[in-house]
């Protein structure tokens, strides 16, 4: 028995060493990065940043690969189910590991149990635009508007689910008001009825809604987010604007599979928030009007807690589902 036990013990020893040395001298191989959403988007364009970046600084490529489907649930659970040794990384957002809970019933991982936080990279404002035509120019206007005309104003969303519904859900309670949803299958046609008019509202991100407030074709109300944008800073937040306690901000944070070893997972760490200090990368987030918020594993872990029971909560409230 005693020999028994003593072997053990010798075999824990040396796997502990092993994996220690290990972690010492990895990455040994290149890195995969998946982006689950098709190439283009804000979350591929950060990715393929951050993946050029941080292969710098450890000496090994960081192949990004788009695996696009099911708002993004297809990718993320291939990240879920690969094995915790730090080679396969993704770009996480509220869809993925926010709301997906509540909107997928299915859902094949858990957000918080089925991964490893590594960094939050940033934050990104909506914005809450109208068409010239909507006789308001504050959101204390728009609020006496829409309170005057219930039912009558439209607004558009990449569908169900998506922070385009969530943000007009959450000021729909917020400012008691009635204001009728009109899904759509992409942000381009939801932006090319807006300017035309027939949809009269839009909670849309900052760098797809920049140009077209800035050649008069939108309004620009109110963000989103607790602080304002640094892409626009004269439009005010929600909340100083009378909604107290609004933020429906979208934000990115990198993940691995659970169980990833520490020290891999402060080496992909420190490699991160260094290149998000780099002025090439700020510029990049700071052209898809994100701000950096980069910070510790534990710091995201936390934010993500409370993003999934926030967003758990506000949509059994009101009764949101699929498409």
């Amino acid at each position: 028995m005693k020999r028994c036990f003593w072997r053990a013990l010798l075999a824990l020893c040396c796997f502990a060493v092993a994996t220690g040395a290990s972690a010492q001298t990895w990455p040994t191989k290149p890195l995969h990065w998946i982006s689950p959403w098709a190439p283009g988007g804000g979350n591929d364009v950060l990715s393929r940043s951050i993946a050029a970046e941080i292969s710098k600084t450890l000496g090994q490529p960081v192949v990004v690969e788009n695996r696009p489907g099911a708002s993004g649930v297809i990718g993320t659970d291939l990240v879920a189910k690969a094995p915790p040794d730090g080679y396969m990384l993704t770009l996480g957002a509220p869809a993925t590991h926010a709301t997906a809970p509540s909107m997928y019933p299915n859902l094949p991982y858990d957000p918080v149990r089925d991964f490893t936080p590594i960094t939050l990279v940033g934050t990104v404002a909506s914005v809450l635009v109208v068409h010239p035509s909507v006789p308001a120019n504050t959101v204390a206007e728009l609020i006496a508007y829409l309170k005057a005309n219930p039912g009558k104003v439209n607004y558009s969303s990449v569908g169900n689910g998506s922070m385009q519904h969530l943000s007009a859900e959450l000021f729909k309670q917020f400012a008691g008001v009635d204001i009728v949803h009109v899904p759509y299958k992409g942000t381009s046609p939801a932006l090319v009825d807006l300017t035309a008019g027939r949809i009269q509202l839009a909670f849309e991100t900052m760098p797809a809604v920049l140009p077209l407030v800035r050649s008069g074709q939108l309004k620009a109300i109110a963000v989103t987010t607790p602080k304002r944008s640094n892409l626009m800073p004269e439009i005010p937040t929600l909340d100083e604007a009378g909604l107290k306690g609004f933020d429906a901000t979208i934000w990115y944070g990198v993940f691995g599979p659970a169980g990833m070893p520490r020290e891999v997972t402060g080496k992909l760490n420190q490699a991160i928030v260094s290149a998000l200090r780099t002025p090439e990368l700020a510029k990049r987030l700071a052209d898809l009007g994100a701000d950096v918020s980069a910070g510790t594993p534990a710091e995201l872990g936390d934010f993500l807690r409370e993003q999934v029971a926030k967003w758990t909560t506000f949509i059994k409230q009101r009764g949101i589902e699929p498409n």
